[in-house]
């Protein structure tokens, strides 16, 4: 009997043991599990993601894309670009780790898929924006003697050419774009056109004309930097008396044919401020305002910019 009572104390110290060691192995065995159900999840998210956002969701030709880009960790103050094609477009901080490049499209290019390769926080994200189709109606002009043939002075082209290709860093506009004349529009954006009977190739009109009256105030549509101010004095031949106003990062407004100019190069000008006056100077057929809005040296359709608010 001691024999078999000190067996079951035995066994019962030797049972107690057990079950304290597997009452500690369990808990370090369900630590271990919550340790390890967590973890996937950790490794599964992605570190310093790429985020991309490219508006309008149904783009057509003439329209321009905005492409919204999210950093969570901006590397060395670099800002990140998109490219398509041959064409890098740069991206500027619009509020804190969000960018937004602009890429334009126009009428001359081809419907379709756009390859876009947006680059930013050492990563590469590759996207496919369908652009789709538009047609755009022909216009056939004459000019009077003296209008036709005028070809434009290489000063004329150098100081038009680098104005459209500014891409000051700063964003000067804010809100839809206004009309910058009181009067009807007379011709849209992409018409292409044949000039006394010739076909003017891998020609469309790049931007709005206004059929304004002789005189009539022609405004900003949005605030920005005057940084054009041509005459026909200075050999504009063909934009006339013209204004360009930099909106900011890529994008610029010229207005030509005036008659009357009110502002000078460096002026900042208000959205609705008066800079100048409808007139028919260069090659023009009678007064009227063209206003061409550019982005990144690309005319793009204004009429977008003046019904939505771009960022």
């Amino acid at each position: 009997m001691i024999t078999e009572n000190r067996t079951i104390n035995s066994n019962k110290n030797l049972l107690g043991f057990n079950v304290k060691k597997l009452t500690f192995n369990r808990r370090a065995v369900n630590l271990l599990k919550g340790m390890f159900a967590i973890l996937p999840i950790t490794l599964a998210l992605p570190v310093d993601a790429l985020q991309v956002k490219v508006i309008p969701t149904n783009p057509r030709l003439g329209d321009t894309l905005s492409v919204e880009i999210n950093l969570d960790n901006p590397q060395n103050g670099t800002n990140p670009t998109v490219a398509t094609g041959k064409n890098t477009y740069p991206a500027f901080e619009v509020s804190p780790n969000q960018y937004r490049a602009f890429v334009p499209t126009t009428p001359l290019e081809k419907a379709g898929t756009r390859a876009l390769q947006v680059t930013g926080d050492g990563q590469v994200q590759n996207l496919a924006v369908n652009v789709q189709n538009r047609k755009f109606p022909i216009q056939r002009i004459t000019l009077p003697p003296g209008k036709a043939g005028v070809d434009a002075t290489e000063y004329e082209l150098k100081r038009v050419a680098a104005f459209k290709a500014l891409q000051t860093p700063e964003k000067y506009w804010s809100g839809v774009f206004l009309k910058p004349n009181a009067g009807r529009m007379s011709t849209n954006y992409g018409v292409r056109r044949y000039y006394n009977g010739t076909f003017a190739k891998d020609y469309y009109h790049r931007g709005l004309d206004y059929a304004g009256a002789a005189g009539s105030a022609v405004i900003a549509p949005a605030a920005g930097r005057v940084a054009l101010v041509g005459r026909v004095s200075q050999g504009f031949r063909i934009h006339g008396n013209v204004v360009g106003i930099d909106h900011g990062q890529g994008v610029t407004s010229i207005f030509m044919h005036l008659s009357r100019i009110n502002v000078k190069e460096g002026d900042f000008v208000k959205a609705g401020q008066l800079i100048g006056a409808v007139g028919s100077t260069g090659a023009a057929t009678g007064p009227h305002l063209h206003w061409g809005l550019y982005v990144n040296g690309q005319s793009v359709d204004p009429t977008l910019w003046r019904t939505k608010v771009v960022n």
